[in-house]
């Protein structure tokens, strides 16, 4: 289905949206009693994340992709739910120590969350194991082998006794378990090596701790030309008499433990910078939510390990397999690209180009957008390059939240325009978690270099992406603002799509403006023209247009809704999504993530689908489309993109943007293009059942991928003349009704 430009392509698309005359005689299933002010009515946000990280592990059994990709889709669910578990599940252990009887939206208390959360993710982490043996032996076949230790030859092991001479046993600290020896610290994701040892002339036992360290990797590649790694743990084994000589082993085990991550922002905090320096050091030594061991440890180590460690027996996970599944991703190396997808270029945006790479002459012109990784992030980092090379320009304003731990293009160019005189500002997020002790550290370099750097609100979270650089001409100062749906992070921009607005409206550079100095001077803005935020009036806005929706199906004409977002999570939205289904408003949700809402229920969600895309590409923008009476795709549709997901902290908790996107080209560009071919997706798709289960499309070699479409057809607004010069990329119809 393409764009409609009139009124007789407005009544087909009209058409497509309205129910048969014809078939309104057949009564409408009726809702489930009562079920509008049921909590059933909304799905456990806990289970709904656990739902999606299992979709993330599916890929690394989908043999469409190459065998080391499947091996970063295990090594990716298995980091994301140690982070799952040292964040959301610490939550809700604490609220049970503390006592909290108070319910989630869909009923249950966090004694009842962490009951099922623990049924479910034992059963996630058992299918982790058994794919991770499958992709072993898959790799082994491929030339690509995780040995045992009785697979190494007699020249491996003269080998690897060098190496952990060298490169291990330094590093390496033995401790007796026994009243003169304390047990051991170990840092969230830690180690180590419980062991009964006995001593061979006398026979007296010994127990004793081996942290391992963090500093070495996880997996030691062998010399010679097959590709063989050895995971450390096995290593050290082999070596165990060089740590306690005239020992021998007679029972050994593997742990690792997960501490409480989250750090909760004081509202007395003072002085922020030092309050999060304080809190990345307690974060190391935060209690201990889940102990990890392998079933090869004799049931009296893991007692002593549990006493030690002060944890319960239901936050004990007994692993057959290895440990850590997360590490597996050393072994992904460039070695053997055919076991790695195609190399992806990104096209540099043709309109820039044509204006000798002169951002701003491009951005003059008219608004243009760039799809990320489809498109470069250079474009970004040269937009702030640009603007502190230039003597026109005579200020810059940031917002900084992910911007990665090594070099930072982004950081050196303020740098550099601070250095040069220019007005820089930034607004460095400090509660990005995770990242704290980056951003400190950037915080400081920039400080330095003469930028004023402010950190945002004690009690909210910046998390909106706005880039404005004033520059003089002709006399006025003329404002270009950047607007991004991702973080000003090199090296994520290459696997998360992401969409960034660049534009010279003068009402867009006046809300930023204001937005600007609502972060770095707390008092509200003024109504801003163009832009909507949180946690101003995006909830607000959000519920209008949609009850504006509701009123348009009331009244007989079109109404539709199609948005695109990480999560789904506010009980406020997800009802009025509800009530916009019911007055017959058709909604289209491509939600990545957690999906709190329960679509297809007969009377009550049968006109709402949701879909879950996951694939080679990480999907992160976010965008909302309202037909406004018109129905969807149109001209006349109400577009935006922006920071935020729908989710309860976006919307109360968070400094956010919500966009708005006017130009035409950018409007097809998104709404035609964007939004379509995600909706026309197959090959990655996952559709979301009422009782929020997720079933894979089932798809031909040939479906339709909306990540290769991308790939291989230029985006509409970055193009310029090329736009006009080069045959057109194919108009996308709709089948996913």
């Amino acid at each position: 289905m393409t764009t409609a430009e009139d009124g007789g392509a407005a009544r087909a698309v009209a058409a497509t949206n309205v129910a048969d005359p014809a078939s309104e005689a057949v009564a409408a299933p009726a809702a489930p009693p009562g079920i509008g002010k049921s909590p059933e009515r909304f799905l456990n946000r806990e289970l709904s994340w656990l739902a999606f990280n299992e979709r993330v592990l599916e890929e690394a059994g989908n043999s469409r992709h190459p065998l080391l990709e499947r091996l970063r889709f295990l090594s990716i669910s298995a980091t994301n739910l140690d982070e799952f578990y040292t964040v959301r599940v610490a939550g809700l252990w604490g609220q049970v120590k503390a006592g909290v009887k108070q319910v989630s939206d869909d009923g249950l208390t966090p004694a009842q969350q962490l009951e099922r959360i623990n049924q479910r993710a034992n059963v996630l982490m058992a299918e982790q194991q058994r794919t991770w043996r499958i992709l072993k032996g898959l790799l082994s076949e491929a030339g690509l082998s995780v040995l045992d230790p009785s697979g190494l030859t007699d020249h491996d092991h003269d080998w690897l006794e060098s190496y952990f001479l060298e490169h291990v046993f330094p590093l390496l600290t033995p401790i007796a378990a026994d009243p003169a020896h304390p047990f051991p610290f170990l840092p969230n994701l830690g180690f180590a090596l419980v062991l009964q040892l006995r001593r061979r002339v006398d026979n007296q036992a010994l127990t004793a701790i081996l942290p391992l360290p963090g500093q070495v990797r996880r997996f030691v590649r062998l010399p010679g030309e097959a590709i063989r790694f050895l995971s450390l743990e096995n290593l050290v084994e082999l070596f165990l008499d060089r740590l306690f000589p005239g020992y021998e082993a007679v029972g050994r085990g593997l742990f690792r433990i997960l501490r409480d991550s989250d750090i909760e922002v004081e509202e007395e905090a003072e002085d922020l910078v030092r309050y999060f320096e304080l809190a990345i050091k307690r974060r190391r030594r935060g209690n201990v939510i889940r102990l990890k061991v392998d079933a090869a440890m004799p049931q009296d180590l893991r007692r002593l390990v549990a006493n030690e460690l002060d944890v319960v027996e239901e936050t004990v996970t007994v692993t057959d397999g290895i440990l850590g599944l997360g590490d597996t991703s050393q072994l992904i190396i460039d070695d053997r690209p055919d076991l790695l997808f195609e190399p992806y270029n990104p096209r540099y945006p043709e309109r820039v180009k044509e204006s000798g790479g002169d951002i701003f002459k491009a951005i003059r012109q008219k608004d243009f957008i760039v799809h990320h990784p489809y498109e470069t992030f250079r474009t970004v980092i040269d937009f702030i390059a640009q603007a502190a090379a230039d003597p026109h320009v005579v200020a810059i304003k940031q917002t900084l939240y992910r911007i990665g731990s090594h070099e930072s293009p982004i950081v050196r160019a303020l740098v550099e325009a601070a250095e040069a005189g220019k007005s820089v500002t930034a607004l460095v997020e400090l509660k990005a978690r995770f990242d704290e002790a980056a951003n400190i550290k950037w915080a400081r370099d920039l400080e330095r270099a003469g930028v004023h750097v402010v950190y945002g609100f004690v009690t909210l979270k910046t998390h909106a992406k706005v880039s404005l650089v004033v520059r003089q001409e002709g006399g006025a100062l003329v404002s270009y603002v950047h607007f991004g749906t991702g973080n000003y992070h090199p090296m994520t921009a290459k696997i998360y799509t992401d969409l960034s607005l660049f534009s010279a409206d003068p009402a867009l550079g006046r809300d930023a403006a204001h937005v600007f100095n609502y972060m770095t001077g707390t008092a509200p803005p003024p109504k801003l023209e163009k832009l909507v935020t949180a946690p101003r009036d995006l909830r607000h806005t959000v519920l209008r247009l949609i009850e504006t929706e509701i009123a348009h199906a009331r009244a007989e004409r079109p109404a539709a809704i199609w948005a695109k977002m990480n999560s789904l999570v506010d009980s406020q939205v997800i009802d009025a999504l509800y009530r916009a289904s019911q007055a017959g408003v058709q909604i289209e949700l491509v939600v990545r993530g957690i999906c709190c809402l329960r679509p297809g229920i007969p009377g009550f969600s049968d006109n709402i689908r949701v879909k879950s895309i996951v694939g080679r590409f990480l999907e992160h923008g976010r965008i909302v489309a309202f037909g406004d009476g018109h129905g969807l795709p149109h001209s006349q549709a109400k577009v935006f993109i922006g920071s935020a997901d729908w989710m309860t902290r976006n919307f109360d908790r968070r400094v956010e943007v919500l966009v708005p996107i006017e130009n035409p080209t950018v409007h097809r560009q998104v709404l035609d293009e964007i939004m379509m071919a995600l909706l026309k997706d197959q090959a990655q798709s996952w559709i979301e059942d009422s009782d929020g289960n997720y079933t894979r499309k089932e798809t031909e070699a040939n479906a339709f991928s909306a990540h290769k479409y991308f790939m291989t057809n230029p985006s509409l607004s970055g193009r310029g003349k090329a736009l006009r010069q080069v045959k057109a990329s194919p108009k996308l119809v709709t089948d996913h009704r």
